[in-house]
């Protein structure tokens, strides 16, 4: 197994550049890194600058993963930096980027079908729910778009990874590899996310397992709200996500990622409105039993914050974390992935 590190959300990202953040991933013992895009290492492209983050990566022994960014053409116009390096033309953007990710060997690219809107909260903080298109719509234009990049993703060998993001359902990003094709669709692996959808962390794994390339991983907690529940990520094993099971799950399917830990610090919640009707009418893969074990998760929480075992969601962020806490969010996680694996082949070799 390795775990790596997000090169946009681990601590200093932005300061150490690319390099130096390659160098410190393997100083802390760390397995590899993952670009969220291309241009969050050279905006221009520039195929020298790439080689040699990719030299780095190999003289380390570490993992480079790489991605594209947006996919939804109702969304793209919030990446205007594809845009920039297609000379205006969005689609040749992520043509350039793909040809420079693969030529220094990343072929699983990430790519994700909105941003989480955090102007309010509610609804309409996710993209699912916009008011001048329907989701359909949106998915049946990213199905076509994608259908475009065909040509090049085949080309080249890879597979761009689509995110289980807030906005959409396991089962939607299911429908979409079966459309497009799973020789160039695949799926990024974040169970953060899945629950804001209503979905049950190791229900959704089994459903996208057989197409998981690429993984962000975290843990969450939940708890009641008069509308239903409330999301907070967490450091894997200092939530309620079966890391076992996921795992389980993965592996059953064939299926053996890097799993790249996705640094949180701070606020981050999201509402899950289950008792809203609005909600519920636009949520037509929703599962009964699902939704039931998110409640139960919950109360399991709960139950934890009362006996002292959990902490509680306003006291689990350090207001003023030093580089150690914020580093140790990935160490911790990596150790709870680790010690989840070493207990499923120690079950396999008992049978």
């Amino acid at each position: 197994m390795r775990v790596g590190i997000d090169g946009r959300k681990f601590p200093r990202a932005a300061e150490l550049g690319p390099l130096k953040l390659i160098e410190r991933c393997a100083e802390l013992g760390h397995a590899g890194v993952f670009f969220r895009t291309v241009l969050d290492v050279s905006p221009t492209l520039d195929a020298g600058f790439l080689a040699a983050v990719k030299q780095r990566a190999d003289e380390l022994g570490l993992y480079l993963e790489m991605g594209l960014g947006k996919i939804n053409p109702y969304n793209t116009p919030e990446a205007p930096e594809v845009r920039d390096v297609g000379k205006g033309d969005y689609l040749l953007g992520m043509t350039r980027m793909i040809e420079a990710t693969t030529a220094i060997g990343c072929t699983a690219l990430w790519g994700d079908t909105a941003n989480y809107q955090r102007h309010e909260w509610g609804l309409h903080a996710i993209d699912r729910y916009r008011t001048d298109v329907d989701w359909a719509d949106q998915l049946e234009a990213t199905r076509k778009f994608l259908s475009k990049l065909q040509p090049v993703l085949r080309d080249r060998g890879a597979v761009i990874a689509v995110e289980t993001h807030e906005e959409i359902t396991t089962a939607e990003i299911v429908r979409l590899v079966e459309q497009v094709g799973a020789d160039t669709l695949g799926v990024t692996l974040d169970l953060a996310n899945v629950v804001v959808r209503g979905e049950d962390p190791v229900a959704a794994t089994r459903r996208v397992a057989p197409y998981v390339k690429k993984t962000h991983m975290r843990d969450i907690v939940l708890f009641a709200r008069p509308l239903g529940l409330e999301r907070q990520t967490r450091a894997c094993g200092d939530g309620v996500i079966d890391w076992q099971a996921v795992l389980g799950a993965l592996f059953a399917a064939g299926s053996f990622p890097n799993f790249t830990i996705e640094n949180v610090w701070g606020s981050d919640k999201n509402q899950i409105p289950l008792f809203d009707p609005d909600w519920q009418a636009r949520q037509p893969d929703a599962e009964m039993g699902e939704i039931l074990e998110l409640i139960r998760l919950s109360r399991l929480f709960e139950d934890g914050v009362a006996d002292g075992s959990m902490i509680a969601p306003d006291d689990y962020f350090s207001e003023h974390p030093d580089l150690d806490e914020l580093e140790g969010f990935v160490t911790r996680s990596g150790a709870t992935l680790k010690a989840a694996a070493d207990a499923l082949r120690a079950n396999v070799s008992k049978e």
